[in-house]
């Protein structure tokens, strides 16, 4: 019994391999990825600036939304792997100032098309404030 689950799983493995693989050959449209869910998209915006580590992430994540939003190790490292296989986001060999960091430490970077989603996804939230503005559920910005 115990065989069989193995190969249930290593089977179950490889076409998640390949799904993964065949999307990332695919010229995917940002837009087809939208909308981004709210600790995605915080993520990526996270990234924006530069390379961070998983933790340098959750700390960005906490100030840029006023500590409305804490992603916990699950939600962060759940959301990262699904980025990697998605291909916005690599991960990165190059560090800080070894004395300055742990070699423990993974390093993520948002690629080309990542920084297209992301442009995608601010686009899609920034028609929906105009029409929040348009019914006067915002002030207009001067």
């Amino acid at each position: 019994m115990l065989s069989v689950a193995k190969n249930v799983l290593t089977i179950y493995r490889v076409s998640i391999y390949r799904l993964v693989t065949d999307m990332a050959k695919q010229k995917l449209e940002p837009e087809k990825l939208l909308p981004l869910t709210s600790s995605v998209f915080h993520i990526l915006l996270a990234l924006s600036d530069g390379d961070l580590h998983g933790y340098g992430i959750m700390q960005e994540v906490t100030e840029h939304s006023g500590g409305q939003i804490r992603l916990g190790p699950g939600t962060l490292y759940g959301a990262i792997k699904r980025l990697l296989g998605g291909g916005l986001i690599v991960e990165t060999d190059q560090r800080p100032d070894p004395e300055l960091d742990d070699e423990r430490r993974r390093y993520y970077r948002l690629t080309d098309f990542g920084r297209q989603v992301l442009k995608a996804e601010v686009q899609r939230i920034s028609k929906l404030v105009s029409v929040a503005q348009q019914k006067r559920l915002l002030p207009k910005r001067t």
